[in-house]
């Protein structure tokens, strides 16, 4: 009989492989139809809120997924079948190669070689999603430090809003529920002047851009202009200061401290009439501010108005009404005549006076609780704080919707930026501060225990950047304000 060579009953075999292949393609699709006319029948049946189009149309996806495995699985047992052609061909001709293991050999090395394709690309891909969570950690290394550097006590009661005087002497000025509005060296916390002409409370402490006026508002619903005479006391060296990292890990407790009656300072000078008092508000009056160049003052008011006076003739220039509730805070550009008011109504409104002719006024929607204050930077931003705990950056030349978000919680009051460093410290009703950068990435939180830190609602925050000792401070509802050293490193501000 005839012997086959080994080649012609290879192509045989491989003859046959293929058209069983193809006998087992056309088997696959002649019961395609009776496949999914069953599967349609079996959907029809069953209950389901999809209509039925839609699961008609996940039939057929889902079909085609089966069919592409199908093809995959026949393309793998016809792949498995050459490679044992190809081990009898090589056990034919006498090879030393054992069969089995060169088609392992073959798969593990092009299996390693797509492993280490699929892993390099894995690499990649993690290393580029988790950058930012990488150098944040690599910027622990460089903590912000916090140092309570000194407490300004004298008030009878709750501090609502404080500043910091813009020329020489630099002094410390503080707004309280007690009536009163004090001055305090930075330096050594010595009380310098008392301002007891108000009858209600002092909501709100700002201080001229170039001359030694002091400008407050009041429960008993006026503003008051006035004057005062400082002389600095020799500093005294800080004792207890320990630096203290802004982390999440320090001891907050929750217990309050009984409040202590402290005795203001009896040696301290006051003033008691005003120089000029702006009337015209038919409510508490809530804040006041300077424009820019000190001519002209902007107060907010619990009825619901700001009122623009010119401050040489005391008269009401402009009344600005629109808000629907009371009016939290009011806020001057820097450098233009811009206004921002706030109100319990969640908008903020814009006032632009640069034109004489033209007054206009945008109303923004930001927020969805009391909108606290709002402030402007140095730029063109405008920083908002609300008691729906968020905080929100919005650029002037598109405010329709803001750069950033800060979601806290607890509410924020009244919220100051930094001019050199632009951070922003937040006061909240939980006496906590915590410090973020304008693009809402958080930079530090001030320590609070039994033994430093706020004891109650933090009211008010207040930068000051030419003092080397002090650079930020914050008052609150414990009768206090305090002074604080913060160093924010290069690396946690720009990561």
């Amino acid at each position: 009989m005839p012997v086959e060579s080994g080649s012609s009953a290879a192509a045989r075999q491989a003859k046959q492989k293929r058209k069983s292949h193809s006998l087992s393609i056309r088997r696959t699709n002649s019961t395609e139809q009776e496949r999914s006319g069953l599967q349609r029948e079996m959907i029809e049946g069953q209950d389901s809120k999809l209509p039925l189009s839609l699961r008609n149309n996940l039939v057929d996806l889902f079909g085609q997924i089966e069919r592409e495995f199908e093809n995959l699985y026949i393309e793998n047992l016809e792949l498995r079948r050459e490679i044992e052609t190809l081990n009898d061909r090589l056990a034919a001709e006498g090879q030393t190669f054992e069969g089995a293991d060169l088609a392992k050999g073959a798969l593990k090395t092009k299996a390693s070689h797509s492993t280490s394709q699929l892993s390099q690309k894995l690499k990649t891909t993690y290393k580029a999603s988790t950058s930012k969570i990488v150098s944040s950690f690599k910027a622990t290394t460089s903590r912000a430090v916090c140092q309570l550097v000194r407490e300004y006590v004298g008030h009878r009661d709750g501090l609502w809003d404080l500043s910091v005087t813009r020329t020489q002497p630099v002094v410390l000025g503080t707004a309280s529920a007690d009536h009163t509005a004090m001055l305090w060296s930075i330096e050594t916390g010595k009380c310098l002047l008392k301002y007891m002409g108000h009858q209600g409370s002092v909501n709100s402490i700002k201080f001229h851009p170039t001359e030694q006026v002091a400008l407050t508002a009041s429960g008993d619903q006026t503003a008051h202009i006035w004057r005062y005479m400082v002389q600095l006391p020799t500093p005294q060296p800080v004792l207890d200061i320990s630096q203290t990292p802004c982390e999440d890990d320090v001891d907050f407790s929750d217990k309050d401290e009984a409040d202590c009656e402290v005795e203001g300072p009896n040696d301290c000078p006051s003033v008691r009439v005003p120089t000029t008092t702006l009337r015209s508000h038919q409510g508490v009056v809530i804040a006041a501010d300077w424009l820019v160049g000190g001519k002209q003052v902007v107060t907010a008011s619990w009825d619901r108005a700001a009122n623009l006076y010119d401050v040489e003739t005391s008269e009401l220039v402009h009344s600005l009404t629109g808000h629907d509730q009371e009016l939290t805070h009011c806020c001057t550009h820097p450098t233009q005549r811009l206004v921002v008011t706030s109100s319990r109504d969640t908008t903020f409104r814009l006032w632009d006076f640069r034109d004489p002719s033209i007054h206009s006024v945008n109303v923004f929607q930001g927020h969805t609780d009391t909108v606290t204050s709002a402030v402007f930077t140095v730029g063109d931003n405008v920083v908002s704080g609300s008691d729906d705990r968020t905080v929100k950056v919005w650029d002037l030349k598109n405010m329709r919707s803001p750069i950033a978000t800060i979601r806290t919680d607890s509410a924020v009051n009244r919220i100051s930026v930094s001019v050199n460093q632009k951070i922003i410290a937040l006061p909240h009703d939980n006496r906590q501060v915590r410090l973020f950068d304008m693009s809402g990435v958080r930079l530090a939180r001030l320590p609070r225990s039994n033994r430093q830190g706020h004891r109650r609602m933090v009211c008010c925050s207040a930068w000051c950047e030419d003092n080397t000792t002090c650079n930020l401070f914050t008052c609150g509802f414990d009768r206090q304000a305090i002074g604080w050293n913060i160093n924010i490193p290069a690396l946690l501000q720009e990561k």
